[in-house]
């Protein structure tokens, strides 16, 4: 073990020198002379950077780890953003710095129920998030380069497919959502809405052959006022019902 001194205008950091039978390094570091250890750098046999461990808070527990794996800047962070001791958000980079996804623990739980993926490192064009916490992701939100809310993917059953899908206009407003009520993948119910909130039509794909076979209309209240069928599944509309 090497212990070195450098002065930085009157100020000391340590470095302790560690070498491990491959030749790796660790240096150890006080970055504010406060006489704490509070910087690990880590380093491969070859001298290359592989990850600093920092210590911000000064409570002897890492709070943060930036791996390098060779590279100039880090490609993934990790935090402690409670300072409880567990790593709780992970940040990832491209070779250029830029941020191109995140992994959060946003319950505390020790699961990672919180995704985000970035436009340019910065505004979000997908997030997902487990919302029954069983520590998997079961809603998934898009968003246009603008970060405007273009459509939401649900899976509510938990059994890892899509079963709810919602389009969304530009301003946000919701405009349809359809539905898997059997658990084939494929969408046999979809309701249209106006204003988000106003229901205006569904229809449905009874028999689940992938052809709609019945239609319903609805008042601006809400009421339903006409119902179409093709009850022998010719495409054709045989029935109509008027409602009111």
């Amino acid at each position: 073990m090497k212990l070195i001194f450098f002065s930085i205008n009157t100020a000391f950091i340590l470095f302790y020198l560690f070498t491990s039978p491959l030749n790796a390094e660790v240096f150890q570091v006080d970055s504010d002379a406060d006489g704490k250890l509070d910087q690990w750098h880590h380093k491969s046999p070859e001298g290359k950077l592989l990850k600093i461990e920092y210590d911000k808070n000064g409570d002897g527990k890492v709070d943060q780890v930036d791996k390098y794996n060779g590279h100039e800047k880090p490609i993934q962070v990790e935090l402690d953003r409670n300072l409880d001791g567990t790593l709780d958000q992970i940040q990832y980079y491209d070779q250029e710095f830029n941020l191109t996804h995140t992994d959060k623990d946003s319950r505390n739980s020790g699961l990672i129920d919180w995704r985000e993926f970035y436009f340019e490192g910065k505004v979000i064009i997908r997030l997902e998030t487990d919302e029954n916490k069983d520590g998997k992701l079961d809603v998934f939100q898009f968003f246009s380069k603008k970060g405007k809310l273009q459509k939401v993917e649900y899976d509510t059953s938990g059994n890892g497919k899509i079963d709810r899908w919602e389009t969304f206009k530009e301003n946000e407003q919701l405009e349809s959502a359809s539905f898997d009520t059997n658990n084939d993948g494929n969408p046999d119910q979809w309701q249209f809405f106006k204003h988000s909130t106003q229901l205006e039509k569904a229809e449905f794909d009874t028999n689940f052959n992938g052809k709609v076979d019945r239609w319903e209309k609805y008042d601006p209240l809400g009421n339903l006022i006409r119902i179409e069928l093709d009850n022998n599944h010719d495409g054709i509309i045989d029935i109509v019902k008027k409602k009111g």
